[in-house]
């Protein structure tokens, strides 16, 4: 044996934890499965009956949850499927920077610097004008497989 030690740095990403597998057969609609690696909500699924020689298959419809695009999939309804960790968090606005970023408070006390405007044209307008108006807000924050968005606002009452 020798006396060295071996270092590896890991410069990937496996990106395990980022999903887990469920069987094709048990997603159901309003559910969430990886198409073409991206995290979608489900918004239809139909399912064939086997052929001669053969499997059922599913046929997913569903909609990315950041880009909003639709996507489609059929897989046999015995394989396994991805399905992404999506979580939704709260934050409070404290202030939007020049720049887009918004400053949030998290539950802990702590502040988070590091998410963008949102694209969406009317979330967008909510959260300026009702920010300029000085209302406290609370933005929800919807995140998967390594991406984070706000998706929602509430305001909850004047400051």
């Amino acid at each position: 044996m020798s006396d060295e030690e071996h270092h590896f740095e890991s410069k990937a990403d496996a990106g395990a934890s980022k999903t887990y597998p469920q069987q094709a057969g048990t997603i159901r609609k309003n559910g969430y499965i990886v198409i073409k690696g991206r995290p979608c909500k489900v918004v239809e699924v139909s399912t064939s009956k086997t052929g001669k020689h053969g499997h059922a298959k599913c046929h997913f419809v569903a909609i990315d949850i950041f880009t909003a695009k639709k996507l489609e999939d059929i897989v046999p309804s015995s394989h396994n499927c991805d399905v992404p960790h999506v979580n939704r968090t709260d934050y409070q606005l404290i202030d939007i920077a020049e720049d887009g970023f918004l400053s949030l408070l998290t539950e802990n006390g702590n502040t988070k610097d590091d998410l963008k405007l949102p694209t969406d044209e009317t979330l967008l307008a909510q959260i300026k004008d009702g920010f300029a108006e000085g209302k406290d807000l609370v933005v929800s924050v919807m995140s998967a497989m390594g991406e984070e968005q706000i998706c929602a606002l509430k305001d909850i009452g004047p400051k």
